[in-house]
């Protein structure tokens, strides 16, 4: 991979936390609330969730290569 270093990951990373802590930070109420939400979804649902975030990651880093 030409151009990929520990440094990018770390960024990405760092990417990663900035965009997970704008919705605590900006509504800490509807955070809340949303995080009740998923506690009661099942197994099943939160796998399905989980892989379509992946594939949607994968398909966005092979569609910016």
């Amino acid at each position: 991979m030409d151009g990929f270093s520990f440094e990018t990951m770390l960024q990405a990373v760092a990417l990663v936390l900035v965009l997970e802590g704008l919705m605590p930070f900006i509504s800490p109420v509807r955070w809340r609330q949303v995080f009740e939400q998923v506690l009661r979804l099942s197994d099943g649902q939160i796998r399905f969730l989980g892989l379509a975030s992946i594939l949607s990651g994968l398909v966005l880093i092979l569609m910016f290569q």
